[in-house]
């Protein structure tokens, strides 16, 4: 698929995750298969007053491309002016705006999800990035306020005429969070709307909820967001599955020998004490689900140094055999 001049090889989009889809994880992801990953989401305020949290959220590597760095806020000047910024960086292959985050504090400053019930507001932030940047832009939302999805029909139109370049749609509710169910018909009903590519994302769990999603709807791509956290292959099984039939799921091996991969990016980007700190958490999701695992839980949730988590990594390992 193609988002305004930019070739995209593969269907699958990581979604981006507050606390999770850093540098490393991105990497990580990108190594696993994905065709498109995603930062964190990046403040415009931040970048404006050169916050050097939000600057951080900026690092990228060539290996990563393309990226799509996913920006916040609700004022068009800031708005633009951050979009730039980026831009002039050369660290984006994409720029996403968010329409979708129901976080309190984010929509309490009139940004992510609250834009939905801004469409002049929308279209002036909207107009000023368009004119500010030659990247590809997109933007990601949801449903809106309310279950109709009226909301995010206006908004993407908008956008559409906007000069956005492609909308990602997550078909929940601001109030639903991740709760109760997607509702993929919106996904369709959005694509039925629009000419320019649409990416459908929310409960896809499975390589084949992907599949189903595409047949349902007639997405272009899909993006998956928590079901990467604990399998991070799964972009990849979900292109092969689209484009052959059939998918490799991976092993005890393979599993294995990405966690300790990621421990490795970790320490080497966040440092060894700030990294086993982020580790007692993120190596979990890897494992859930196998014999023993509440035990591998409990035993890092303690680690302090790399050697610990490896040894570890490796008794768990011995332990599957």
């Amino acid at each position: 698929m193609k988002i305004k001049n930019l070739f995209i090889n593969g269907k699958t989009f990581l979604a981006p995750l507050a606390g999770i889809t850093n540098l490393p994880f991105r990497l990580l992801v990108k190594e696993c298969g994905c065709a498109v990953v995603c930062s964190e989401m990046v403040s415009a305020k931040g970048i404006f007053y050169n916050s050097e949290k939000t600057l951080a959220l900026l690092s990228s590597k060539k290996e990563e491309q393309p990226l799509s760095v996913q920006l916040f806020g609700s004022d068009p000047d800031s708005m633009a002016k951050g979009a730039k910024v980026i831009q002039d960086l050369k660290v984006a292959s994409i720029i996403d705006i968010n329409f979708g985050c129901s976080v309190k504090k984010v929509v309490k400053q009139g940004a992510g999800v609250a834009l939905m019930k801004e469409a002049e507001l929308s279209e002036r932030i909207l107009t000023a990035v368009r004119k500010a940047i030659d990247l590809p832009l997109t933007i990601k939302l949801r449903s809106g306020w309310d279950f109709s999805g009226q909301q995010a029909f206006k908004i993407a139109q908008i956008a559409q005429n906007s000069g956005v370049d492609a909308i990602v749609m997550h078909p929940r509710t601001a109030n639903q969070g991740f709760k109760g169910k997607a509702n993929w018909d919106l996904i369709k009903e959005l694509k039925q709307q629009l000419s320019i590519p649409v990416i459908g994302n929310g409960d896809i769990n499975t390589v084949e909820d992907a599949q189903k999603m595409i047949a349902q709807t007639g997405c272009d791509a899909v993006m998956v967001g928590r079901a990467a956290m604990k399998n991070p292959f799964i972009l990849s099984q979900i292109d092969n599955f689209l484009s052959t039939g059939s998918y490799k799921t991976p092993s005890n091996y393979d599993i294995f020998r990405t966690m300790e991969r990621l421990t490795e990016m970790y320490v080497d980007y966040f440092g060894e004490k700030p990294a086993c700190k982020m580790l007692r958490g993120r190596l979990s999701w890897f494992v859930k689900g196998m014999p023993g695992s509440s035990a591998f839980r409990k035993n890092i949730s303690r680690i302090n140094s790399n050697n610990q988590v490896l040894a570890l990594i490796k008794e768990f390992e011995t332990s599957m055999a």
